[in-house]
């Protein structure tokens, strides 16, 4: 009945459900465990009729002009340039830090120098990690490197990872930088903005095909069985010879087996507020006040029109699978320790020839949207299409 089954309806089985049926004409069948298509990108309008993220603000964005095509191929486009403000020593300031941050928050003679240090060290519109900066000679751009740092980064992934940043993998605080610009933009991508009618009737259409069949609301080992030690998959009880796309989390593929992989999660609370705007921008940071690490207001975003308005506070917080509002795994701990342990799930799944691992729960790693879409359309050219 079916040629190939995909676990999981979020960006990285859609792509590859929809690239098999429209490519190949052959029949997939997508097992879903929620009642929606669309993942952690899935939205919806709210009972205000506000147009909201269900799981935390997507914001498309994207270097490459082939995801972009290829994505608009289901939507039209709101275009759309996310700017982020963070809440530092009583004011609001863009965030990654920049030039216009410096200036901002510090004298402005002070200000100054420092702009034309950072210049002449590294040239206008560059990028430098703070680590980078952390290493110059130059005591005032040490200082500034751990001003950004202590204001800026400490706090907040303490909240995020509820760890210190020494605990994390270098390259999380690597990645912090300072942009040498006067560019308030979050993202730099030549692509920017967000599905015209929302996520969801992006998806719809992109499944929207006679050889796609989804099975919502279904946890996947309702109707598949993986024999690991015959290396044979069954469907519905019934011998399965197709490939099985599988997106989920791989520890629990098999069981848990190596010990369990961790995650953290977040809560969301969200605002409806009578009135038109909440803040000037789509998102405020707030890295050293309060519970939370930041608020949305979606109608930023959206662009949608609507007397009212609603925000969400994001909370960090442990992940745990047997908890409920805590069962959503959003963020794979970048530790080398659990690196490890995911390379022993990842032999494992080696082993099984129909079995191909797709997507952050899967890879056990961190993909943005475009990232999702360029790995699925890279394993249906070279693992499927052949």
């Amino acid at each position: 009945m079916f040629d190939y089954i995909v676990i999981g309806a979020g960006f990285s089985g859609a792509v590859i459900a929809e690239r098999i049926a429209s490519q190949l004409n052959k029949r997939v069948l997508i097992i879903e465990q929620r009642n929606h298509i669309g993942g952690n990108a899935y939205d919806t309008y709210n009972e205000a009729g506000v147009l909201i993220h269900q799981y935390g603000p997507h914001i498309f964005h994207t270097k490459l002009k082939y995801i972009w095509d290829y994505v608009s191929q289901f939507t039209q486009w709101h275009h759309y340039q996310h700017r982020v403000l963070g809440s530092i020593d009583g004011q609001t300031v863009p965030i990654p830090f920049n030039l216009n941050s410096l200036s901002r928050l510090l004298p402005a003679a002070m200000a100054q120098q420092l702009e034309e240090k950072l210049v002449a060290h590294f040239g206008y519109n560059a990028k430098v990690p703070i680590l980078k900066l952390r290493e110059i000679e130059d005591e005032q751009l040490r200082w500034l490197a751990d001003f950004v740092y202590d204001k800026i980064f400490v706090n907040y992934t303490a909240k995020q990872w509820g760890m210190k940043p020494e605990e994390l993998d270098s390259g999380v605080t690597g990645r912090v930088p300072i942009y040498i610009s006067h560019d308030d933009r979050y993202f730099q991508d030549p692509y920017q903005g967000l599905p015209k009618y929302g996520y969801t009737a992006l998806f719809q259409q992109m499944l929207n095909h006679p050889d796609i069949k989804l099975l919502l609301n279904t946890d996947y080992n309702e109707v598949v069985r993986f024999d690991y030690e015959k290396h044979e998959v069954y469907l519905f009880g019934q011998l399965f010879q197709g490939k099985v796309i599988y997106t989920g989390k791989i520890d629990e593929l098999f069981n848990y087996e190596f010990g369990e992989l961790p995650y953290r999660s977040l809560r969301f609370d969200f605002e409806t507020v009578e009135k038109a705007c909440h803040q000037t921008t789509g998102t405020v940071n707030y890295p050293n006040e309060y519970d939370f690490t930041r608020i949305t207001e979606f109608k930023h975003m959206t662009g949608q029109m609507h007397p009212s308005t609603t925000i969400v506070r994001e909370y960090p917080q442990p992940y745990s699978r047997d908890t409920a509002g805590q069962d959503i795994p959003y963020y794979p701990v970048p530790q080398p320790q659990n690196q490890e342990m995911y390379k022993r799930y990842k032999a494992k799944a080696n082993e099984q020839q129909q079995l191909i691992l797709l997507g952050r729960l899967a890879e056990y790693t961190y993909y943005d949207m475009d990232a999702c879409i360029a790995k699925a359309l890279k394993v249906f050219e070279q693992q499927i299409q052949g």
